[in-house]
């Protein structure tokens, strides 16, 4: 009886012992500065964000099994000076921030963004007052376009769409 239960606790054992607890978190100090913070078993480590953050979504982006951080931020870059919503990703690097994608642009100018079962949910505008839903996936460096979810429609609608788990 003894080693049929020693038997039983052995793997949730060896399981515990390999989960780690990690979470992200935004810290946010004022309108234009914020913490990007990562706590992984009571341990933290924090990335500046020197500018204001207007979405922060977490999941799996690039399918290792752990958990990387997507924040929106406003920012000019290097490429795209003028003010915009960007989305940056980073990830947990043996215990540290680390950036994994620092987007200057998706397939146009970013509204709004979801993480959805796995892939990027992006809401965008166009020129002539429409809105667009586009869905991307990680793919090796960067984002890939996989498909619209809809084009040329209201704000209303295309929000609904972003925000909804059941389309694809």
């Amino acid at each position: 009886m003894r080693i049929e239960k020693l038997l039983f606790a052995l793997p949730l054992l060896l399981l515990s012992a390999t989960v780690h607890a990690q979470t992200f978190s935004i810290e946010h100090v004022n309108d234009s500065l914020n913490y990007l913070v990562l706590t992984e078993n009571g341990q933290q480590d924090k990335w500046k964000l020197a500018y204001p953050v207007y979405q922060f979504q977490t999941g799996d982006v690039d399918g290792d099994g752990k958990t990387d951080a997507l924040v929106g931020v406003i920012k000019g870059t290097r490429y795209y000076p003028e003010k915009a919503r960007r989305l940056f990703i980073y990830k947990n690097k043996n215990g540290r921030v680390r950036a994994m994608w620092m987007g200057s642009k998706v397939g146009g100018p970013i509204d709004d963004f979801r993480f959805v079962d796995g892939r990027i949910r992006v809401l965008g505008h166009t020129t002539d007052g429409k809105y667009v839903v586009a869905e991307y996936q990680w793919q090796g460096f960067g984002l890939e376009f996989i498909c619209y979810l809809c084009k040329n429609e209201s704000e209303e609608l295309a929000r609904t769409i972003l925000d909804s788990p059941l389309i694809r």
